[in-house]
């Protein structure tokens, strides 16, 4: 009877092993709180499926702290064993990936990959020493306790935060920081068959040889979330809506620039609630804004349109400053001085052109005759008919009898009556 249940068991184990799941997400690009629901999500998807384990391939250069911790978070007290797999070649763990690899019960990397550079940084310069003090030990303390939790490099972890240290996958192997450097998933799948993790008060061994793998794509609103969050993109939005509206309030009724105005503002104003935001940078390109309105009413000579550019190189570099050195949020220098530039292009000179032709003394009506050459009908003596631009007036002669098919040139207008003086005989 033992015996038969004991073939029963060698048959049909292989059998439900391959029946069990993996859950594949990936994560590439900032960590932001879009992608930490991502996450939570995926651990929630496991655990649901019952899956055996959830891989998170990762590709980032870093994030914010708040979404980083959340994610730690959410791996440490994960229901499921989570491995995250650091992927494809070429693929970078920096910043909040080096503490969201060492949260993994299992850390993997592709060959080509790298991992470190977790040291705090300030988008505009470094931070005063007292803070950046105070970040980098906090930053410290916390992937201590992380790589503590997972039996990891204690002393390379915290040097990947204190000296921005960084090192290849066969690096981290032998210092002990990963687990695993693996080809593709399936590989991964083969080598971490038969590991035992602890998850939580538990030990549960992997059984991952010929799992079935059922990948877990962000939603196209998670997409699109996940893309505007992006600092660049988030400033971006944030000048069509206020140059959208703008626009708007400098031509009313022409509609598309105040609907895209609106529109870009919804969208970075969601993006901005996701960020370090300086309302202090964000307060001068407002002011900025208003500069430039005003220089359509004052006669300023360029000086509110050079103060509002001002303003809004000043207030671009200053938007996104988070009170801890630890998040890594910044616009790039490309696109700041490329938005100033064209900024500049545009009040200095187009602005300035339409501005210059409203100061122009009003032409209106038949006084925009004045000055124009015509061509006679018929003989001018001193009443006759006279054609301008396609159009026939009455005409009087003012020096005498004018041949029909001469030129004349209007020196006064009276009334529907044009007064005009000869030129000499049309060509």
């Amino acid at each position: 009877m033992y015996r038969i249940l004991f073939l029963f068991f060698l048959f049909w184990t292989p059998v439900l092993l391959r029946g069990q799941t993996v859950v594949v997400i990936r994560v590439d690009g900032t960590i932001n709180p879009v992608s930490a629901a991502f996450i939570h999500h995926g651990i929630e998807k496991a655990k649901m499926e019952k899956a055996v384990c959830l891989i998170i391939q990762l590709n980032t250069p870093g994030g914010l702290l708040q979404s980083t911790r959340t994610i730690v978070s959410d791996i440490l007290v994960s229901p499921v064993p989570v491995v995250v797999y650091v992927s494809p070649s070429g693929a970078h763990a920096g910043s909040a990936g080096v503490f969201i690899t060492l949260a993994a019960h299992i850390a993997a990397m592709a060959p080509g990959t790298n991992i470190g550079a977790a040291h705090p940084i300030n988008l505009i310069g470094k931070a005063d020493s007292v803070m950046n003090i105070k970040a980098t030990n906090d930053a410290a303390a916390f992937i201590r306790s992380i790589a503590e939790k997972r039996k990891r490099n204690l002393e390379w972890s915290e040097e990947a935060v204190r000296n921005s240290l960084s090192i290849t996958e066969n690096e981290a192997l032998k210092k002990g920081v990963i687990d695993v450097i693996a080809l593709d998933e399936m590989t991964l799948l083969n080598q971490i068959n038969g590991r035992k993790v602890s998850l939580n008060s538990s030990e549960v061994t992997l059984h991952t040889r010929g799992a079935k793998i059922h990948y877990v794509e962000m939603s196209s609103s998670d997409r699109l979330l996940d893309f505007i969050s992006n600092p660049d993109v988030a400033y971006i939005l944030l000048m069509l809506g206020l140059f959208g509206l703008y626009f708007e309030l400098f031509n009313p009724g022409a509609i598309l620039p105040g609907v895209v105005g609106v529109i870009g503002l919804v969208l970075a104003f969601y993006a901005m609630n996701t960020l370090p935001v300086n309302y202090a940078g964000l307060i001068l390109i407002v002011f900025a804004l208003i500069l430039f309105l005003l220089e359509v009413k004052v006669v300023s000579h360029g000086v509110l349109v050079i103060s509002g550019i001002v303003s809004l190189l000043l207030g671009s570099i200053m938007l996104f400053k988070s009170s801890s050195s630890l998040d890594m949020v910044e616009i790039s220098t490309g696109i700041l001085l490329s938005v100033t530039a064209i900024s500049s292009i545009f009040f200095l000179y187009v602005i300035g052109m339409g501005l210059r032709a409203q100061r122009l003394s009003p032409v209106v009506g038949v006084n925009e005759l004045l000055g124009l050459t015509g061509e006679t009908l018929s003989v001018l003596d001193p009443l006759g008919q006279l054609q301008i631009n396609g159009e026939v007036w009455t005409a009087e002669s003012v020096k005498g009898e004018i041949n029909k098919g001469e030129l004349v040139k209007v020196i006064k207008v009276k009334g529907l009556t044009l007064f005009v003086e000869p030129l000499g005989p049309a060509l």
